[in-house]
């Protein structure tokens, strides 16, 4: 019998990344895929796994979702097993290493004849990030005997692949596939080196590649995808760390075999593993092709960001066939370089870099431009160019407008309560912009407090305003009907004890508006309500802000409000 390459997650792209300019092309024959050819039982074996996963077979997605087993019992791993099925997992790795008083005969013949996936068995030693630090032969012994006990796949290290290979010729069944793996822990290397890993592990005689290394840049993710589109066997290709998470969200995208999801969220030590629950539930991982665009939030940190939850959903909403994930970007002007292909299509920006990027886009609406600052860019489809827009300055004065509507008088009813009043921003960067210029629009008089008076003039003088530092800040005295407003992370999680004034100040404000919306109530709200202030959150901000985003992403001349606004108030 004869399956696609296609089908088996090899090839699945019929472009790649140019390593000299990171472009993406056209392969010269996109409608040919070479066939393989399996026996019965390995198709039924195949075909067995993809009847499980029918969507992702009609959605062009064929990547397996596998979930790590890591217990001190055999009960445990069972038990986690089972949870692995119920929340979606496709295979499950059964990390033997963390065993206590492993028995191989004993504890393997009861993990796979009681297992409800198909399982991945793996025996780390250390010298490969794993707990195992016995004798060797009795580990690959070990491996030996759970292919006999049936296991579906085994996971040897590259240094050992050879001999484990040669151990098992003859005696191979017929569905069995073994996973050749390197990891490294430090670094990703370069493309010309991968692609020479991939071939010292492709003359080992390996079923399945998998290399596994570290970001220290997001663009090194970079390298990983190019790898992933051109090996021409199945390939399991990700990168650790916060900055390589993207790699397992876009598996798919470019032709992962497999990648891997947690049952539990990982602890702090451990960044940039996604939950099996966050996998489909928030990403989607089922719905992630080939023709998948990418949309991210650049910015650091990022890890706090709800956006994921609303973009992605609101993108399903819509039907419109894209992912939404957090890029943590050091250098953004690197970042822009290489990921310069038409399917990185848009992004929101964050701290730091709003004002940087707006240099970076080869156009500028004239609102963002005259802000200084952007945090909504989108590629344009025909000519790639970028074009920078913000719609921060909207969400946030239509969110304080709103709040201010019925508690203060008006002069008419078309007339904005910023109008007249003394309004405060503090901080000077990318938010602090928008907002000012925001509020200079609908008639405010502004005073920009900073930490550094010259950042605070600057501003000041773009919006005809005056300039305090935050120092001063707690001694100042404002008239009546004052409104405050941070536009820094202070306060933002983890630092949710953080406020840029104390508690006795806030007694002098009307309304006090905070663009941290984690924590949806900061430290400097909690405070602002008991002195009793109209306090407005920056979910609202948020909020209204993603409604342009959206519309700049999808095209659609009207954000889905109703249903975003169901989708914060159900997840958010």
């Amino acid at each position: 019998m004869f399956l696609p390459v296609e089908l088996r997650g090899a090839r699945r792209l019929a472009r790649w990344f140019r390593p000299e300019t990171s472009d993406v092309v056209e392969s010269s024959d996109p409608c040919y895929f070479p066939v393989v050819q399996y026996s019965e039982t390995e198709f039924l074996f195949v075909f067995s796994i993809f009847m499980e996963r029918d969507l992702d077979v009609l959605s062009g997605n064929t990547t397996l979702l596998c979930a790590p087993l890591v217990a001190q019992t055999v009960d445990e791993i069972l038990l986690q097993m089972n949870q692995a099925k119920v929340h979606g997992a496709d295979l499950v790795e059964i990390r033997l290493d963390t065993l206590s008083n492993f028995k191989p005969h004993e504890d393997l013949k009861v993990l796979l004849q009681q297992r409800t996936l198909p399982a991945i068995v793996t025996y780390r030693p250390r010298w490969q990030g794993g707990q195992y630090e016995g004798d060797e032969r009795h580990r690959l012994d070990a491996l030996f005997m759970a292919m006999e006990l049936g296991a579906d796949y085994i996971d040897v290290e590259l240094q050992v692949a050879h001999d484990f290979m040669s151990s098992i010729t003859g005696k191979k069944p017929s569905k069995f596939k073994v996973i050749v793996s390197s990891h490294d822990y430090q670094n990703t290397p370069s493309v010309e080196d991968l692609g020479d890993l991939v071939a010292r592990i492709q003359d080992t005689g390996a079923d399945i590649v998998k290399i596994a290394t570290t970001a220290t840049n997001i663009a090194d993710v970079a390298r990983i995808f190019h790898v992933l589109v051109n090996c021409q066997v199945p390939i399991i290709g990700l990168v650790m760390g916060e900055k390589g998470a993207v790699s397992r969200f876009l598996s798919p995208k470019f032709g992962g075999y497999l990648t891997y999801a947690t049952l539990e969220a990982a602890n702090e030590s451990e960044p940039g593993k996604p939950t099996l629950q966050n996998m489909l539930g928030i990403y989607y991982f089922r719905q992630i092709g080939r023709d998948t665009k990418i949309y991210g939030l650049i910015g650091n940190p990022v890890g706090h960001s709800k956006s994921p939850v609303l973009y992605n959903a609101t993108f399903k909403s819509l039907g419109f066939n894209a992912i939404f994930v957090h890029l943590l970007v050091d250098n953004i002007r690197e970042f822009f370089d290489v990921y310069s292909s038409p399917d990185f299509a848009g992004f929101s920006v964050t701290i730091p870099h709003k004002e940087d990027a707006l240099r970076l886009c080869d156009e500028v609406d004239p609102v963002a431009k005259s802000i200084g600052a952007v945090n909504t860019i989108v590629r344009r489809p025909s000519d790639g160019k970028l074009i920078g827009y913000n719609t921060d300055y909207f969400g946030a004065i239509s969110a304080i407008e709103h709040e201010m509507r019925g508690s203060f008088s008006l002069k008419g009813a078309a007339e904005s309560p910023l109008s007249g009043r003394l309004f405060i921003v503090i901080g000077a960067g990318g938010a602090g912009k928008a907002i000012a210029y925001g509020a200079k629009e609908k008639g405010a008089r502004i005073i920009i407090a900073n930490r550094t008076y010259e950042r605070a003039k600057e501003l000041a003088n773009l919006v005809g305003g005056e300039a305090i530092t935050l120092g001063d800040l707690g001694s100042f005295q404002p008239e009546e009907e004052t409104i405050l407003a941070n536009s820094t992370s202070l306060g933002m999680y983890p630092d949710i004890d953080g406020t840029p004034i104390s508690k006795e100040a806030l007694r002098r404000y009307a309304v006090v508006f905070d663009a941290v919306y984690t924590p949806k109530v900061t430290q400097l709200l909690h405070e602002a309500e008991e002195v009793g202030a109209v306090v407005v959150s920056g979910v609202e901000m948020w909020v209204r802000q993603a409604f342009g985003q959206i519309e700049l992403f999808t095209g659609s001349p009207k954000a889905p409000e109703e249903v975003m606004r169901k989708i914060i108030q159900e997840r958010i």
